[in-house]
């Protein structure tokens, strides 16, 4: 969409916890298989091992404190300002737990990716895996989307089903859902960087 194929983007990776699908991004992109650097890693949250994976992998990390912000408008500035400053193409929120603003959304226009665990637009919102089990629902997953003003509301680019299986917990769902993620996350991003995604309206056309 941004690049041409062969190009290597520039990726801003935004976290609030474990950084799971950071990992896997930082991972795929040392492999090779990613035409992709994360070139820097920030965090709402100073506790956040996303961070010590970043610091572990010499990429470079930031504790910017939402609670230092009068307001999310005004903290989504200082990601902006953060963000340019290292040249980003794609900010990837990777277990943010904040709802990003327009002042985010219109500086990266689709040029914003979130991962959600569930098959949207069922489930959205938080604790997705337990409204699954708890709806009775056969089949759950993941979906990469672009993200929007809404939650969870934004052009879907890929999605994975994962069963449900009967004796399911939402600790179980989960660990089989993330396995899908980290191979999901990634393969979006590397249509991006390839140049592939073209958004119409609600759909994410792949070339």
């Amino acid at each position: 969409m941004v690049k041409n194929s062969g190009d290597k983007i520039r990726v801003g990776v935004l976290v609030s916890g474990s950084g799971t699908n950071l990992q896997s991004i930082i991972d795929r992109s040392a492999s090779g298989e990613l035409a992709a650097d994360v070139v820097c890693v920030i965090s709402n949250k100073a506790d956040a091992f996303g961070l010590v994976r970043a610091a572990k992998h010499g990429i470079a990390h930031l504790h910017l404190d939402h609670r230092s912000f009068s307001g999310r408008q005004e903290y989504d500035r200082a990601l902006v300002e953060a963000l340019k400053s290292f040249n980003v193409d794609l900010v990837v929120l990777a277990g943010f737990m904040r709802i990003v603003t327009p002042v985010l959304l219109e500086a990266f226009p689709n040029r914003v990716m979130n991962i959600h665990p569930a098959l949207l637009p069922s489930f959205p919102g938080l604790d997705a895996q337990k409204q699954a089990i708890e709806y009775g629902a056969k089949l759950s997953g993941c979906t990469v989307h672009f993200v929007d003003s809404g939650t969870d509301t934004g052009p879907i680019i890929l999605q994975t089903a994962v069963p449900v299986l009967e004796d399911d917990t939402e600790k179980t769902l989960s660990e089989r859902i993330h396995v899908e993620e980290h191979r999901l996350y990634p393969a979006a991003i590397q249509l991006f960087a390839e140049g592939r995604l073209t958004v119409e309206g609600r759909k994410v056309r792949i070339s």
